[in-house]
């Protein structure tokens, strides 16, 4: 007779494996304990594989049961060995019949914050490292973790080469001057000395910050060895304490030489659908529990989403429906402004009730680095849009023209010579190109209908917020 530790994830198909006499040993963590006056208590035990618990239960006779029973509280880690039977109960269809039981660690009850009972997501944010144990955010990690695999999996199928790009850069890529600075300097010394600060006395030489992006970089080896993708930590210095901001967010961006924008969108549309069948294959259980607890028409919508065409459609002519449409909007459309985020989710929800890639906006507000079109007033962006989160995917065809570009950065009032590297991929073999950017945590914010994007992230980095 052997035993095996097994996850709670997979204790369910053991019993189909005709070794009744296996000793199993699982190990987590209780959710609940219930005695009986018979002498025996039930355990509610979760180890994070899964959403379930497992049922365990403690008979009486067990070697020092009286002291270990008394032990057991929400929040204790625990280790038993048993034999699983077919459960009696409601709500399973298997338990463990325990033969030992290890107390790893206890849990005081009057000090515990996570009880059985509701938590505000609020509250859980101040427990950050507590709450992957309850069953939203052990969910959403499951959910988190799987998309992550979908996006390494999607390029890999198609020959893409996984590239990483540097967190430290001079380069601001999209120019908008909200970057951390990373220094060595001692600014407060500098300060109170009233001296200016001499970069070229520190670590780098030149001023330095965290990356908002790793596309500049990511084009290099575009145009060196083909289809690539960079996916990292990348951070923004905005002072946006909203449901849909972080300072620091993961993304993935891949870039495609001899790709235009027709075959960007193509790819955008194709990378989406697949991450969300994905998911959906490997965490069934999750997406109904957050289809039932958080958003009750989730799998509804990541169906609809995974069964059109996205609808291909130009900036000019979304302001035309917006405009058209009647409905009042708290920021009024014209044409040149930037769309917002009830104007991208009134044309996904409302006007079409599917996915959009909306293309070739206004070039004053889109960055340097996106081809400019014959008409002088607009670039090959795009964005891809879906119902309940607006803009999932922002992506371009890349200006490949030298000259083109030169003047594109004078007139963001940028420096070309700051970007002499980038400028000289123009010079030497330059090729028509494309690449897009998707945000891993609002994609966990379309997959589980999670409300605010500080709880699709383990840890959030918010203004004044760097805990944990």
């Amino acid at each position: 007779m052997t035993d095996s530790l097994y996850p709670i994830a997979k204790v369910a198909h053991l019993l189909s494996l005709g070794q009744p006499d296996e000793l199993v040993l699982v190990r987590g963590w209780v959710r609940t304990k219930r005695e009986s006056k018979q002498d025996f208590a039930f355990i509610e035990l979760n180890d994070g594989s899964c959403l379930a618990n497992l049922q365990v239960v403690v008979p009486g006779e067990l070697p020092g049961y009286a002291t270990s029973i008394k032990e057991l509280s929400t929040g204790t880690s625990v280790s038993f060995k048993g034999k699983l039977q077919a459960s009696q109960g409601k709500g399973q269809r298997i338990e463990l019949l325990a033969s030992e039981l290890h107390v790893l660690g206890t849990a005081d009850p009057a000090t515990y914050p996570l009880q059985k009972k509701g938590h505000s997501f609020e509250f859980l944010r101040e427990k950050a490292h507590l709450r992957p144990r309850t069953n939203t955010f052990g969910a959403m990690a499951r959910v988190r973790n799987a998309i992550s695999f979908a996006i390494h999996s999607f390029f890999q199928e198609r020959g893409f080469l996984y590239v990483h790009t540097p967190i430290i850069t001079g380069s601001d890529c999209e120019g908008a001057g909200q970057i951390f600075q990373v220094t060595t300097l001692d600014l407060a010394r500098l300060a109170a000395s009233g001296r200016a600060v001499d970069y070229s006395q520190d670590f780098f030489g030149k001023p330095a910050g965290l990356t908002v992006s790793g596309q500049l970089e990511a084009e290099i080896f575009a145009t060196s060895v083909g289809d690539c993708y960079t996916f990292g930590p990348t951070f923004r210095a905005e002072n946006s304490n909203t449901t849909r901001h972080l300072a620091e967010f993961w993304m993935v961006e891949p870039e495609m030489p001899f790709y235009e924008l027709a075959d960007n969108m193509t790819l955008a549309e194709s990378f989406v659908k697949y991450i969300i069948r994905q998911v959906m294959e490997k965490c069934g259980d999750d997406l109904a529990f957050f289809n039932e607890r958080i958003e009750p028409k989730l799998l509804e919508s990541l169906n609809n989403i995974i069964s059109h065409n996205f609808i291909r459609l130009s900036y000019t002519e979304a302001v035309e429906i917006l405009q058209k449409s009647g409905q009042s909007f708290q920021f009024p459309v014209e044409w040149g402004v930037d769309l917002q985020s009830e104007h991208e989710r009134f044309l996904t929800e409302q006007h079409f009730a599917q996915p959009v890639i909306l293309y070739d906006y206004p070039r004053q507000i889109k960055s340097f680095y996106m081809r400019a079109n014959d008409d002088g007033k607009t670039v090959r962006a795009m964005d891809v849009l879906v119902p309940r989160i607006g803009e999932i995917i922002g992506g371009s065809q890349r200006e490949e023209r030298h000259d083109v570009l030169v003047a594109r950065m004078q007139e963001c009032g940028l420096k070309p010579e700051d970007y002499w590297w980038y400028l000289e991929l123009r010079k030497y073999g330059t090729v028509p190109h494309s690449g897009f950017g998707l945000g891993l945590e609002r994609t966990v914010q379309l997959i589980t209908g999670m409300v605010n994007i500080r709880d699709c992230i383990p840890f959030p980095r918010t203004p004044k917020s760097a805990e944990f």
